[in-house]
């Protein structure tokens, strides 16, 4: 059952960087930004987790902890993390755990062949455990600043 946007989102653990499990309940009483990406070290995902980093500072004086979340593993994820300088932790989801949860997975087409991969969306979710704004299909572009306004509004 994917989340539903002002609905509670149900609580879950994940493996992430630095060793750390990532639940929701243990975030309660900040908000929680989850963007969602394809693949680590790829140029959008690596332009996208750069936005994050370099506006960092300004989400966690909005009360928000930053995760990125992609299939790829640990291993991958701590080259990438460390590589860019992400300030941020990224969670691991091999199993598709987080991505079914958030509905990202869908039908993508590269070279004429189609295959179930992993749509770039951002979930801000409230203090409370409660989704309150949903992006799917993002274009990185200015897709930072745009969560950043929602974050600080919230």
């Amino acid at each position: 059952m994917a989340v539903t946007l002002d609905q509670p989102v149900a609580d879950f653990s994940a493996l992430a960087t630095g060793g750390q499990a990532v639940s929701l309940a243990a975030l309660k009483g900040r908000k929680v930004v989850l963007y969602f990406y394809p693949k680590d070290n790829t140029p959008g995902c690596t332009t996208q987790g750069q936005g994050f980093r370099d506006a960092y500072a300004a989400f966690q004086a909005a009360g928000a902890e930053v995760f990125g979340v992609s299939r790829d593993g640990i291993k991958s994820h701590e080259n990438f993390k460390a590589k860019q300088g992400f300030p941020f932790a990224l969670i691991s989801d091999p199993d598709e755990t987080l991505c079914q949860l958030f509905g990202v997975i869908k039908l993508k087409k590269l070279y004429g062949k189609e295959y179930l991969g992993v749509d770039r969306s951002t979930f801000l979710i409230d203090e409370q455990g409660v989704l309150r704004r949903e992006w799917r299909g993002v274009k990185v572009p200015g897709h930072v600043d745009e969560v950043l306004a929602a974050a600080q509004q919230l």
